[in-house]
């Protein structure tokens, strides 16, 4: 994993080592499958959600990690006690950065598949067969679950149409056919998410998803719901008006940055795919002048050379040997 941030690395490696300190062997060998939770200031919701987990998916073992994104509340008291180690990060950075943080804690302490869901109690556990079952399978790098394949209890018509345009833009974008971009109970190769460059602090869901496929992943999605939530409320699109809760205002501001991060992820990765490709055709062209001058692999001289009687005499005795 590359950090661009050295503060980030500083403040995640100070909690793994916490973290290692307190479950030791918990952490450095995982079970096959690591259930990476972000959390923050979801005490009430959280407790019920890890206890709710399943022990085996698809036939592999499981683990619950929480990562606490500086909560000013029991939050990681809570989901230690029901069961989950809990990796309590003191600051408040943002669900991206808990999420690669989780990844990151999932990928050193050994596991083959990262399953992630939210701590809010919107996803259904029963549904992590179906998201992971094709990884497992070798049939996909990456699934995500999609509430327009499936169902979702949400009302509210602006976020609908959130989804839905934010689904064609992305699709449009990269290329693949998208149903859902932002649904938050996703399955993945573990090595995926140490390949992917993971930047945002914050709208993680979109630069994920953009990386994947940009690198030649496989993605695909099932059928999967969304329940309301029924404990506590959306940090989503926090802004200075967020405690007023003005219809739409919160829906604008998260639109508005989900859009940033998703457009900004597309340009560069668009940019990291032209540089690799000239990188190429400069190492190709290089190799056929060096051929033409009689000075690299396959060129005439060394066709000859090999050909020469004390070539032919390394070869025999190479073969002797």
């Amino acid at each position: 994993m590359i950090y661009r941030n050295p503060e980030d690395q500083a403040v995640d490696d100070a909690a793994i080592k916490t973290l290692t300190d307190a479950c030791g062997e918990r952490v450095t060998g995982l079970p096959p499958v690591a259930i990476v939770i972000a959390a923050y200031n979801e005490a009430g919701a959280i407790g019920p959600v890890v206890k709710a987990l399943p022990a085996q998916v698809c036939g592999l073992d499981t683990a619950a990690i929480v990562v606490a994104d500086g909560c000013a509340d029991s939050t990681a008291a809570e989901a230690a006690a029901a069961g989950a180690m809990v990796c309590d990060v003191p600051v408040n950075r943002g669900q991206g950065a808990a999420l690669r943080l989780g990844y990151r804690i999932a990928r050193e302490g050994g596991a083959a598949y990262i399953i992630t869901t939210d701590a809010d109690g919107q996803y259904n556990p029963a549904e992590m067969q179906a998201v992971l079952a094709p990884v497992v399978a070798g049939e996909a790098d990456f699934v995500t679950g999609s509430r327009r394949l499936g169902s979702q209890e949400t009302k509210d018509m602006i976020r609908r149409a959130g989804v839905r345009f934010f689904a064609g833009t992305i699709s449009l974008l990269t290329g693949q056919k998208i149903s859902d971009t932002t649904f938050g109970l996703r399955a993945m190769r573990a090595e995926v998410t140490g390949a992917v460059q993971l930047y945002q602090p914050q709208y993680q869901a979109s630069e994920l998803l953009i990386g994947v496929i940009a690198h030649g992943y496989k993605v695909t999605e099932v059928p999967a719901t969304i329940h309301r939530r029924r404990v506590g409320e959306s940090k989503k699109g926090q802004n200075p008006l967020y405690q007023l809760h003005i219809p739409g205002v919160n829906n604008f501001f998260y639109g508005l940055r989900f859009a940033r991060v998703a457009y900004g992820t597309w340009w560069r990765e668009r940019q990291r795919s032209r540089s690799s490709s000239s990188s190429s055709s400069s190492s190709s062209r290089s190799d056929s002048v060096a051929r033409a001058k009689g000075s690299g692999p396959g060129s005439v001289d060394a066709s000859a050379s090999s050909a020469a009687p004390g070539g032919s005499r390394t070869t025999d005795a190479a073969k002797r040997t």
